[in-house]
């Protein structure tokens, strides 16, 4: 094993060999930069839905159909999505313990987050281009 160099890292990381993943940063910044997205959205999403409570189906259809919401509620189920896979992958890092079952509960939670992601966008977008 390779002699760490680096003079920050302690003396107990330099004999077990651990080093930065060099992913938290980006990790961390997703995490922050989707709640913000989240916390915008969810006002244009909550409009659209209270919207939606107070029309038949044509006229949810139509607004649905309507290009500026369309896009928002698109926006915020990606969004969503986003930062729900990385919550869940926060969590399981930190409480699953066991490789084997970490790497599947990692795997299920991204494919997990693709189908309700690509479940919702093609909802919306069927309604969308329908209308």
């Amino acid at each position: 094993m390779a002699k760490s160099t680096n003079p920050f890292v302690t003396p107990t990381a330099r004999v077990r060999g651990l080093g930065a993943a060099k992913s938290g940063t980006g990790h961390f910044w997703l995490s922050r930069v989707t709640a913000l997205s989240n916390a915008i959205l969810t006002v244009a999403f909550v409009i659209i839905v209270l919207k939606l409570i107070k029309t038949d189906y044509a006229g949810a259809i139509k607004l649905i159909g309507h290009p500026v919401a369309a896009i928002l509620m698109l926006l915020f189920t990606l969004s969503a999505a986003v930062h729900m896979r990385l919550g869940m992958q926060v969590i399981i890092e930190d409480y699953i313990h066991s490789e084997g079952k970490k790497v599947v509960l990692l795997a299920l939670n991204t494919f997990f987050a693709i189908a309700v992601g690509v479940a919702a966008a093609y909802s919306i977008l069927k309604i969308g281009f329908a209308a």
